[in-house]
């Protein structure tokens, strides 16, 4: 039965099976075992897998055990591959554990969705994307409160099963997070502005510091450490979430260098700087001053329910309880 928010359809929580224990799966598994659920998770690599059992976490390098168990305790099957593996893994779950709720925390929405719908799994996918993170990879990496007041993007598609979106929403919550309700396109448009284009404007600002030699980054400080920080995060990793949103990042790219272009020409006939600053202080103090208010009012699996949840996280509506 699909409830309102607010109200607990579930007595007990479902089982969470990890796939890829980098550091966002890892951490997952971490915050799912740690809220109380019984948690499993794969990786291909033997290290990292040893790794988790050593710190106490049940992990395999098996993927057909992982998944068979999913499939016979009913558990929620999150995807935390690199998006080119992504395929090959689908192929998996298809065969083995087709009729699981199936989640991701792929960085971005549209691509993973396309993928689910050519495999046949898109009756039982709810997109999900925490935004949290760190520069650092791999099962070391992972931190059971990286979650932890994050924001949790749960994917609100016109043809969401309720009670599977319901089912993830719990578990981001379960995690730490507030999650706020989106459909891929968008989330993909947003993402490309607040995370992939940051990444590529931490490169180029690396590099042309870089460029000064070293007394450059002798001098480097504060702003130079904050504007490059995801630039230390491993570039195969980088290159895989923003080539998958090549699209929206392509448009924002655009919209960055139309910006510095102009502030280019200004600076250079007149000396001042002012418009692009005051424009960019305006904008951090409109993300500093968001109101994100909490979703009450709609009811999971009344009619129109996927597109009233996404207009209300259009307007910067969040979700803290179900």
């Amino acid at each position: 039965m699909c409830q309102p928010i607010g109200v607990s359809a579930e007595s007990s929580a479902p089982p969470v099976c990890v796939l890829g224990l980098g550091l966002i799966g890892g951490s997952l598994l971490r915050a799912a075992a740690a809220a109380g659920r019984p948690a499993w998770g794969w990786n291909r690599s033997a290290e990292s897998a040893e790794q988790a059992r050593d710190d106490g976490y049940d992990a395999d390098t098996d993927l057909r055990a992982a998944l068979v168990r999913a499939r016979d305790q009913d558990a929620i099957v999150v995807i935390a591959v690199p998006e080119p593996a992504l395929d090959s893994v689908l192929d998996r779950i298809g065969e083995y554990a087709p009729d699981c709720t199936l989640t991701d925390v792929v960085s971005v929405k549209g691509s993973v969705l396309a993928a689910v719908r050519r495999h046949g799994l898109a009756d039982r996918f709810v997109g999900g994307h925490p935004m949290a993170g760190t520069a650092e990879s791999g099962w070391p990496a992972g931190d059971v409160d990286l979650f932890r007041g994050a924001v949790w993007v749960v994917a609100a598609e016109d043809d969401t099963d309720p009670d599977d979106w319901t089912r993830v929403a719990r578990l981001a919550l379960d995690c730490g997070s507030v999650v706020v309700p989106a459909g891929a396109d968008e989330h993909d448009s947003a993402v490309a502005r607040i995370s992939h284009l940051p990444h590529l404007l931490a490169e180029a600002l690396a590099v042309t510091a870089a460029a000064g030699g070293d007394l450059a980054l002798a001098l480097a400080a504060g702003s130079y450490r904050d504007g490059t920080r995801v630039a230390g995060t491993a570039p195969a990793l980088v290159r895989a979430m923003c080539e998958a949103n090549a699209q929206a990042l392509t448009v924002a790219l655009d919209e960055a260098l139309a910006l510095l272009t102009e502030a280019r020409r200004v600076l250079a006939e007149t000396g001042g700087t002012e418009a692009l600053v005051e424009a960019g202080h305006a904008a951090r103090g409109r993300y500093d001053n968001l109101d994100r208010w909490e979703i009450s009012d709609a009811a999971i699996g009344a009619p129109g329910w996927p597109q009233a949840l996404r207009d209300a996280g259009r307007r910067g509506g969040v979700i803290r309880a179900l």
